[in-house]
């Protein structure tokens, strides 16, 4: 068995179109009896035919599997039996074609998982009596002291016993902000530091790590997605009583043998088999139009029936890049403008997201040449010193200010307050000892987010905010939206966690995001969609749409498009099933022969085609 299904998967999809197109033509020159020393209709036979009778008997063998491609090797034998070889052809070629379609909607080669896997560093610096010794990172041991440099990637999660730094915890988090540790903090391992160099003592090591929990996340979230099966598959077992026990009773009856393998030839569910692939393709060509890649056939069939649209925040529902939004200056001498330019000068070499947004946000609003530094200096965990102009200049937050024995007025706090609440990051500005403002930073909605969320919920379906964000942040974001359904602060397994229960109450989910720390609920999701441009490799890997310009507004559009194609699907099942059973009781009666039987399936695929073709340019009117 094992060796006829390599034969039949030899070739792939380029041998099937090969096949078909060969098949294709044997049938045209059947069709017009051109002189042959035998029936080219036999070359379709061969070519289409033997692959269905060889599946069906490879089905019947190993599973007792009872499928379309049983009814159709039956009426395949029949025609034949009879001596129509140019419908047994016919027959074939229509019903390899409906597979093909099938095979080009199934989803293509994932490497999400191992992309994830490379994530997972390879080395480890462990510290011992002052020595330094590189080793392998699965060697590391609980109890262990590591040195973490600037830019390396942490090897295993664990606690920081000396250094200050700053941590992008995006893989985890989804926030591209990174997040100011010290003494006592916890690191997770697939996170990378950025700036400062610590020692840290390894807590969780080896397959307990946050980035092998991430891995064994996606992988069993994968497993647990079950696949949609064919409507012709799940009906075919009916079919094949149904038209063996109407075909032995004519025969019987009549005693019209022709008239019982008639049945058999005209029940062929060549119409039911493209109902839905055709469909389907015609869908996901609509989708492709409007910036969605369709990564798996039954994707759309399973985004029609979603309740709840999951939306990660960062990345998605916003630009994920940080904007000033705030400028305020304490100094009756110091104007907002010149409070900005000093800010801008001080973080000129910075590397921090924060001091990079200050500089192109200062130099776009105030379209002034900003200052030169004539010293700088880095401070991990804490943020810049800067000098130049005469004057000493720190921007950070308020540890730094603490460090330097400069207190925060009551207006200064009042001010941060305000921000912080807001969900924006602070950037206090001290000169020459003296505070002298601030600067806040938010991550900004993307322009049509809005509009998109008010037509979400016009098809019914409810929004929720599912983000690694904070409480404030996550809360701002969401009250200008009018979500009004938030979870906060979530963790990948959280995610991942609040997906099965919605799913387990009823509640199919569609998740929408951006980055790795979403990669397991986009796989857990009934669907899910991955932000293309702004979104990591994995993120796309792991779902089953990926929206390639990140035009968040045509989201509703692929929401209405997914349930349209159902209603095709359903339109076109309905005929199908309508032609054929009209098709058996002429068959009774003696009115259609198999060859008109096969004409009669020929019409009835090429009104399913057409119907779904008009899903290709389909779009609901406003």
């Amino acid at each position: 068995m094992k060796t006829l299904e390599a034969l039949l998967e030899w070739g792939g999809i380029k041998k099937d179109v090969a096949f078909l197109v060969i098949a294709g033509a044997s049938l045209l020159v059947s069709l017009l009896d051109l002189p042959l020393p035998f029936d080219a209709a036999w070359i379709a036979i061969l070519l289409c035919g033997v692959p269905i009778l060889l599946e069906a008997f490879i089905g019947l063998v190993t599973a007792f599997d009872i499928k379309a491609d049983v009814l159709v090797s039956i009426a395949l034998v029949a025609s034949v039996i009879i001596g129509e070889d140019f419908a047994a052809g016919e027959v074939a070629f229509i019903m390899q074609l409906g597979a093909l379609l099938e095979d080009l909607t199934v989803a293509r080669a994932r490497a999400g998982i191992e992309k994830l896997v490379h994530l997972t560093p390879r080395t480890a610096r462990v510290v011992n009596g002052g020595q330094e010794t590189v080793v392998p990172a699965e060697e590391v041991q609980v109890g262990n002291h590591l040195r973490v440099l600037p830019g390396e990637t942490i090897p295993v999660d664990g606690v920081i016993l000396s250094g200050e730094t700053s941590v992008n915890q995006a893989v985890m988090t989804g926030e591209s902000l990174p997040v100011d540790k010290g003494p006592g903090d916890e690191v997770s391992s697939g996170t990378a530091n950025q700036f400062g160099s610590f020692v840290m003592e390894a807590v969780k090591v080896g397959e307990d790590s946050s980035i092998q929990r991430m891995v064994r996340l996606v992988q069993s979230a994968d497993a647990g997605k079950a696949k949609i099966v064919g409507v012709a598959d799940r009906w075919a077992t009916w079919i094949v009583v149904i038209a063996l026990s109407a075909a032995g009773l004519t025969g019987l009856i009549t005693g019209e043998v022709l008239r019982a393998v008639t049945i058999l030839v005209v029940f062929c569910p060549c119409a039911l088999v493209l109902a839905t692939p055709t469909a389907i393709m015609a869908a996901i060509g609509n989708a492709t139009r409007h910036g969605f890649l369709v990564r798996e056939g039954d994707a759309l069939e399973r985004l029609s029936s979603a309740s709840r649209f999951a939306f990660d925040k960062t990345g998605t529902l916003t630009y994920g890049i940080p904007r000033v939004v705030g400028v305020q200056s304490f100094l009756p001498d110091l104007s907002r403008e010149a409070l900005y330019l000093l800010a801008a000068s001080a973080e000129l070499r910075s590397e921090h997201p924060l001091g990079k947004a200050v500089v192109r946000d200062c130099r776009a609003e105030l379209e002034d040449t900003i200052p030169e530094p004539e010293s700088f200096q880095m401070l991990p965990g804490r943020g810049v010193l800067a000098s130049g102009g005469g004057r000493t200049i720190f921007a950070g937050n308020e540890t730094l200010l603490a460090d330097r024995g400069i207190p925060l007025s009551p207006e200064a706090r009042e001010a941060a307050r305000y921000y912080l609440d807001q969900g924006c990051s602070v950037i206090y500005l001290a000169a020459d000892g003296q505070l002298a403002g601030l600067l806040a930073l938010a991550d900004t909605l993307r322009s049509d987010a809005a509009d998109m969320i008010a037509r979400v919920k016009a098809c019914g379906v409810s929004p929720v905010l599912l983000t690694g964000d904070h409480e404030s942040a996550a809360r701002r974001i969401a009250e200008e939206l009018s979500i009004s359904e938030i979870r906060a602060s979530c963790l990948p397994e959280d995610k991942l966690n609040w997906i099965d229960e919605s799913q387990k109450a009823g509640q199919p989910v569609c998740m929408i995001g951006d980055g790795v720390n979403d990669a397991p609920a986009l796989k857990k999701a009934l669907v899910g969609i991955a932000m293309g441009g702004v979104g990591s490799d994995i993120a796309v890997d792991a779902a089953d749409i990926a929206l390639v310009s990140d035009d968040i507004r045509e989201i509703p559009h692929l929401l209405r498009l997914a349930r349209r194609m159902m209603v095709t699907i359903k339109c076109n099942l309905t005929f199908s099933m309508a032609l054929n059973f009209a098709a058996i009781l002429l068959a009774i009666t003696g009115v259609l022969n198999p060859v008109v039987g096969a004409l009669v399936h020929n019409a009835g695929s090429v009104v399913v085609i057409i119907h779904s073709a008009f899903l290709l340019k389909w779009r609901k009117k406003s």
